[in-house]
């Protein structure tokens, strides 16, 4: 009986690795959100990650979080760098497309 389950249970690992095996090596996650505000307003708010400050909710779980900006001011190729406590963690933004009042695509890495 011990060893018939035994095979049993090494028989499933061998199929779930198998089935491991056909699934790609990366993943990407993407989302989006509808803000319910004229794109004259809320733009230059997600645009600048200067201004990230004044509407982020992380801002307010960790407000001594080391923050960095490099490049452009704001739109494509600002870099946005953090370093925080384990509620807002350590990451990376950079806008890499910016079509103002239309819009956006950043990369994260967190």
């Amino acid at each position: 009986m011990f060893k018939a389950m035994v095979i049993m249970l090494l028989v499933a690992l061998a199929a779930l690795l198998l089935y491991v095996t056909t699934k790609p090596d990366t993943f990407r996650i993407q989302r989006s959100a509808d803000i319910k505000a004229p794109p004259e307003k809320s733009f230059p708010f997600i645009n600048d990650f200067h201004r990230w400050v004044s509407w982020s909710p992380y801002e307010k779980k960790d407000p001594t979080m080391k923050r960095t900006y490099r490049g452009a001011a704001d739109g494509k190729d600002s870099v946005y760098e953090w370093d925080g406590d384990q509620n807002a963690g350590q990451g990376r933004m950079e806008i890499i497309e910016s079509t103002p009042l239309r819009r956006l695509r950043s990369s994260w890495i967190s």
